[in-house]
């Protein structure tokens, strides 16, 4: 009696499983922990040491979303920012941190940045995207490559660039500006000290609920403080 039930087994052949979707390859990555002791990488939080441990293959990108916090400049800092305008922008234009609106709660300006494998040279495309309270947003790219004296670099148009140190400090990842360069007809330059801004940090800390924060500052040896941006970021999953 089960004869034809089993017939119609053979005649169908064997079920396809359903396709399943593949998550996103992620490459071990050790380029950024090459740049600091093991005593320094292993004092960072698990969830910076894995952030900075993640090489995407095939030009996929990550993406974070977020808002800026606060947005302050000197003086000094304003005029700096938009001289710099001249090599592409690469630093904030604005002050812009909140937007405020009638009868509505005030929030903090947008912000989106995306982290993209350069094929060409293996370093790293990094693409800031900030809200403004008028106009188009700006738009800021740079590209890391892990090369030069320090083993990081920055590069953020117009053939300037800087070179970076890494460490670790209070649990939070800290990049410093050691030098900066101009590179013209396959020459570099490096730029003697009263030619640059001064010394620029970025700071990345971990937060609670898997939330971290941005901190750029740039400090110039006889202005001070001339630039502050926070913001604080989540990675959007794909």
């Amino acid at each position: 009696m089960r004869a034809p039930a089993v017939a119609a087994e053979v005649l169908r052949g064997p079920v396809e499983p359903e396709p399943r979707s593949e998550p996103r390859p992620e490459l071990g990555d050790l380029r950024f922990r090459a740049l600091m002791t093991e005593a320094e990488w292993f004092s960072l939080p698990l969830a910076i040491r894995r952030r900075f441990s993640r090489r995407l293959a095939g030009g996929q990108t990550i993406v974070y979303t977020g808002e800026i916090l606060e947005s302050w400049m000197s003086r000094a800092g304003w005029w700096l920012a938009q001289v710099a305008r001249l090599i592409g922008g690469p630093l904030p234009l604005t002050r812009d941190a909140q937007v405020r609106r009638a009868r509505v709660p005030t929030v903090h300006v947008a912000s989106v940045v995306t982290v993209t494998e350069d094929i060409a040279t293996g370093g790293q495309i990094w693409t800031r995207l900030y809200a403004r309270r008028k106009g188009f947003p700006q738009v800021i790219h740079s590209c890391k490559r892990f090369a030069g004296p320090t083993g990081l670099e920055e590069y953020v148009g117009r053939g300037v660039g800087m070179t970076l140190t890494v460490y670790a400090r209070e649990g939070a990842l800290v990049f410093r500006s050691k030098s900066y360069f101009l590179e013209l007809f396959g020459r570099r330059l490096c730029l003697p000290e009263r030619l640059t801004p001064g010394t620029l940090y970025v700071t990345h800390a971990e937060l609670p609920d898997g939330k971290f924060s941005f901190t750029l500052q740039i400090f110039h040896p006889r202005f001070g403080l001339l630039l502050r941006r926070m913001a604080i970021f989540r990675e959007i999953a794909p």
